[in-house]
């Protein structure tokens, strides 16, 4: 059962539908024709030959009854199938839901060398910062379904690793494969934000959103504040994501323990002034349960749509017609000889 756009519901059962059924009624045509329409009677000459009996035995010799039912079978087979093809026959598939949100999403992840600092809690261990974020940001995509997805990595400079793509899985296994310090030891975010308004800008979907994920302050490349005014005019909304743990318990070279804060050199200020001029929100990670909880905070943020049943459909009327076709071909050479 599927319900349609007028809220009712339609039996999805038949697999095979037939758009114009009623032409059904020209199938017994060439019957009525024959029965109706008298046949030509052809006016002969009389010739008295005295060989006749020896001319009949060879023409009954050479003709035979068989190709001439061969041929009205032909015919009759090639009407049919014209038939069939002008019904229309459709073939509809199982029903399936499809989700289109009309969103362009892009990832910017940072991978500057700072990312391998292993200060990200995950059950008895610490795991470093990268690490996490392909742990929940994995789970993100794969629950975007309907959105445009791409993937920024930027450390010294931007780069656009996954273009749009409704491809989720191509998306994830380029985040995996992302390793910190590929793209430098500084981490150039304006650089990265002018990456992603190159990229959305220019698209005409409905919504358009940039996830921006780092642990540090801007070091290289143009201020992220001198792009602010080039997104709102674009209508890019930028959510910001500060990674790193607060405090970290480490043991220096005479076997001290002190702790420490990792996540110093992080620019909150600047994600926030990011964050809110672009009508987003500025998020703080210091745990992969944290980053869970912002992904779907930003589920709530960016709605997926609900998603619509439909069922594909394949036209099957060129079947028939190529069937009638190679019929009609084959009457047209069996009958060479008479049509003359």
């Amino acid at each position: 059962m599927v319900n349609c756009n007028c809220g009712c519901v339609v039996s999805v059962t038949v697999m095979l539908s037939w758009q114009w059924p009623w032409l059904l009624i020209v199938l017994p045509l060439p019957w009525l024709l024959r029965r109706w329409i008298p046949a030509r009677q052809k006016s002969l000459t009389v010739l008295r030959v005295p060989f006749y009996h020896q001319l009949h035995q060879a023409a009954a010799a050479q003709s035979s009854a068989a190709p001439a039912k061969f041929t009205a079978l032909a015919a009759l087979l090639c009407w049919c199938c014209l038939v069939l093809a002008a019904l229309r026959p459709v073939w509809f598939g199982e029903p399936v839901s499809v989700v289109n949100s009309g969103r362009d999403l892009l990832l910017a992840v940072d991978i500057s060398d700072s990312m391998r600092i292993d200060d990200m809690p995950s059950q008895d261990a610490f795991i470093t910062r990268m690490a996490a974020i392909k742990q929940v940001a994995s789970e993100f995509i794969e629950q975007r379904r309907g959105d445009r997805m791409g993937l920024i990595l930027f450390g010294q400079r931007a780069y656009l690793q996954t273009p749009l793509t409704f491809d989720r899985r191509a998306v994830t296994v380029q985040l995996m494969e992302a390793l910190p310090g590929f793209a430098g030891s500084s981490t150039a975010i304006g650089d990265a934000i002018g990456k992603a308004i190159s990229v959305l800008r220019s698209r005409p979907g409905q919504s358009r959103v940039l996830v921006l994920l780092t642990d540090g302050a801007n070091t290289s490349g143009s201020d992220p504040r001198q792009a602010l005014d080039i997104a709102r005019e674009a209508k890019i909304k930028i959510h910001t994501i500060g990674v790193g743990a607060d405090s970290l318990s480490v043991t220096d070279n005479t076997g001290a323990t002190r702790r420490i804060n990792p996540s110093k050199d992080l620019d909150e200020a600047t994600l926030q002034i990011v964050a809110g001029q672009t009508g987003g929100r500025y998020f703080r990670a210091r745990d992969p349960a944290d980053l869970a909880a912002i992904y779907a905070v930003i589920d709530e943020l960016e709605p997926m749509p609900e998603p619509q049943t439909v069922r594909p459909r394949k036209n099957l009327y060129h079947w028939p017609l190529t069937i009638a076709l190679l019929l009609f071909v084959v009457i047209l050479w069996r009958t060479r000889g008479t049509l003359l």
